[in-house]
């Protein structure tokens, strides 16, 4: 987990025995894993299964995500100022005033030609130097750490690029159409998006 982004879950295996991985919870550096069943004992050789499925379904609604965050900057220049991911939909909040369902159309329609183009999604790595001279961010906030020397970014080839420490898919077309099913005013120049995608063969 972590930047909106839930935990992975699966399943632990060892001779005889497996548990459910139902969360992940941080407590400092320290992770734990929140199981629903036995504890495997001290020094056991213990084998981890990703859900596979649940880690895509989160890959493809992120990419979803940073589609639509270059969607609402290029048509309206508009930051972001939250966001959520789920493993069946997605929210995000834009710095916006306006979003009336003209605009929501616009978005959704360059969001899906964008996704249907096929773009490369491609990670890199940039100085914070050249970071902090770039546009490089959507966020409303400066959430960089101080002690961040290297940026990850990630590039929509062609398209847009921002900052991200996430998963995502390799290529737009894996994204699915997306469907804009709810906006929200959360306040004086906020408005909430959110969206659900479909499966890309439907």
């Amino acid at each position: 987990g972590g930047g909106g982004l839930p935990a992975d879950t699966g399943r632990l295996t060892w001779p005889g025995e497996e548990t459910r991985v139902t969360e992940m919870r941080r407590d400092g550096s320290t992770v734990w894993h929140v199981l629903d069943g036995p504890v495997p004992p001290v020094g056991a050789a213990v084998h981890g299964v990703l859900d596979w499925d649940r880690r895509y379904g989160v890959m493809r609604y992120h990419s979803a995500l940073h589609v639509l965050v270059g969607a609402v900057y290029r048509l309206f220049n508009a930051l972001v100022t939250g966001g959520q991911i789920y493993p069946d939909r997605a929210r995000m909040d834009f710095a916006l005033e306006d979003l009336n369902k003209e605009r929501v159309a616009a978005i959704e329609a360059e969001a899906n030609r964008v996704i249907g183009e096929g773009h490369r999604i491609l990670v890199r790595f940039v100085s914070r130097e050249e970071f902090e001279t770039s546009d490089l961010t959507r966020l409303a906030k400066d959430l960089l750490p101080a002690g961040i020397t290297e940026v990850r970014v990630v590039e929509i080839e062609d398209y847009d690029a921002q900052a991200d420490g996430g998963t995502h898919v390799a290529n737009t077309n894996e994204i699915g159409r997306l469907r804009v099913t709810k906006t929200e005013n959360k306040g004086k120049s906020n408005r909430r998006l959110e969206i659900v995608l479909e499966d890309p063969g439907d």
